[in-house]
């Protein structure tokens, strides 16, 4: 397996060039595996090398681990010049050993590969000079019995290249021998993979460096900081741990490096909350409300041990925290999708009409607040019994807040649409666990619903504009709809009425009879 892994990820922007030794085949097709996990639309690989040095091999190992088949037919492309995978990444796998030109390699179609996949080009010497200068280039040479890499290329890939080698370093520690597969991104800048282990074990690896805490907005502060979003895998495991402990179902952490960003933890299952045609079950979400019900039963602990870091103090949901959130609407809502201006004397209104209206939550129910407790972070688990039937994957930005914020995000699904009369039902059950608990008081509660559920859905709404305007993922945009007009609904609470002139003019909440 290769050596030489052990790379500092923050300094990866530097590293221009990297050898590796390979033992044998495994371990070339273990960095054609490695690899898989690094690449990215527009990457233009190179591999260099003698006939039977292993270019091929690790071709064929790269292609197979993104179409996460180990059987897929990958032939060398020496006489068909180009073959085309149409995968989760699309890959052009390219031989210029027969062409009679450089030139002739636009006629390949290189261009195109490299607009929506990766291209592998063996004997990238026929081209001369006619390949992207942000090639990246892996020369294959002899090493003893075995072989040497040597990778070269622009800093972004091989920050890319640099991350995927000090994960196989950290799972040879672990798990040494496990293929790795991509499994999936989310709305964040982490990522996860699916280990599967040499004893048939499957496993999720979370791969999130620390974050920057990016340029300062307020009051000397960066946004980061003034909305309490983790900048680091430690709140994961402080509240993994608590949650755990508090008998809720979540992952347990297996193995992890919290200066590196690296988290290898069971898996729950793959089943969600969703039917085969992507509607919500009543059932599991009942099941999920009865969750938050025991949640906030919960005493909020003043700090949580984490071994090998300090402890973990629970960051507040505070009016500061709010408020920068619904002034994303503002920032990028309004100005990037709905048309809209918004002057400085409008800001100003705004905001002072959401304050008065968060200020309202002073006195409402505290308790820890997951923040995205909702179906795509959620697994159900049909042998389990009571609450345990539900599994808890994402909770890194916990904070201690308004106790009616997860029940407004499980109502007010993000990604999926849950109807009048399924949210009326959900609520119903809340309130019913709750109306005998001591000091619970419904009508405020109520109220607090209904602030959250507005707060959070005037926040997703810039905040998802922002991931396709600023981040590139554009689908986000598609839930949009659903989130005004889940918004609207929660304009209608006699809390809000202040608010409506400022949703009006986007033509979100007005009424149209």
């Amino acid at each position: 397996m290769p050596n030489g892994t052990d790379i500092d990820y923050r300094q990866a922007m530097t590293i221009r060039t990297k050898t590796l030794l390979l033992e044998n085949e495994a371990a070339t097709v273990q960095l054609g595996q490695d690899l898989a996990l690094a690449v990215a639309v527009g990457d233009c690989i190179a591999l260099s090398g003698d006939l039977g040095a292993g270019k091929s091999t690790l071709a064929r190992a790269l292609i197979r681990a993104i179409a996460d088949d180990e059987e897929l037919e990958a032939p060398s492309p020496t006489f068909t010049l180009v073959q085309a995978y149409e995968l989760r990444l699309s890959v052009a796998h390219m031989d210029l050993y027969r062409i009679s030109h450089p030139q002739e390699i636009d006629e390949l179609g290189l261009d195109d590969a490299l607009a929506t996949g990766v291209a592998l080009i063996e004997w990238p010497e026929r081209a001369e000079g006619e390949l992207p200068d942000e090639t990246i280039l892996i020369a294959f040479g002899e090493s003893g019995a075995g072989r040497s890499v040597t990778i070269s290329g622009p800093p972004d890939p091989m920050a890319r290249i640099a991350r995927t080698l000090q994960i196989r370093a950290f799972l040879d520690t672990y798990r040494p021998g496990a293929q790795r597969r991509y499994f999936q991104g989310d709305a964040s800048t982490r990522r996860f993979e699916l280990i599967r282990c040499d004893n048939g074990v499957e496993l999720f690896l979370m791969d999130s460096p620390q974050k920057p805490a990016g340029p300062v907005v307020r009051d000397g502060k960066p946004y980061t900081a003034i909305a309490h979003t983790a900048l680091t895998i430690t709140p994961f495991v402080a509240i993994a741990e608590f949650l755990r402990a508090s008998g809720f179902r979540v992952p347990e952490i297996i193995a992890r490096s919290l200066d590196d960003g690296i988290l290898l933890v069971s898996d729950l299952g793959r089943t969600g909350m969703l039917d085969a045609q992507g509607r919500p079950i009543e059932e599991r979400l009942s099941v999920a409300i009865d969750c938050l019900v025991k949640l906030h039963r919960t005493r909020i602990p003043p700090a949580i041990p984490v071994p090998g870091a300090a402890e973990y103090t629970i960051p507040p949901y505070d009016a500061d925290a709010m408020m920068i959130e619904v002034e994303l609407y503002l920032d990028w809502y309004l100005p990037h999708f709905a048309g809209e201006t918004v002057t400085a004397t409008e800001r100003e209104r705004y905001i002072a009409a959401w304050r008065a209206v968060i200020d309202k939550l002073q006195g409402a129910e505290q308790s820890l607040v997951l923040r995205d407790f909702h179906s795509p972070n959620l697994l159900w688990n049909a042998s389990g019994e009571g609450t345990d039937r539900i599994g808890i994957v994402d909770f890194q930005d916990a904070l201690a807040g308004p106790a009616a914020y997860d029940v407004a995000s499980l109502v007010h699904d993000a990604r999926v649409t849950v109807d009048t009369g399924l949210a009326g039902r959900l609520a119903a059950r809340y309130l019913d666990a709750r109306n005998n608990d001591e000091s619970f008081d419904r009508e405020d509660f109520l109220e607090a619903l209904a602030i959250t559920q507005a707060q959070r859905a005037t926040k997703i709404l810039g905040l998802f504009v922002r991931l396709k305007e600023r981040d590139g993922k554009p689908g986000y945009i598609a839930h949009l709809p659903r989130i005004r007009a889940y918004l609207a609904e929660a304009l209608r609470h006699p809390s809000l009425n202040s608010l409506h002139e400022h949703y009006y003019r986007a033509g979100i909440g007005r009424d149209e009879s």
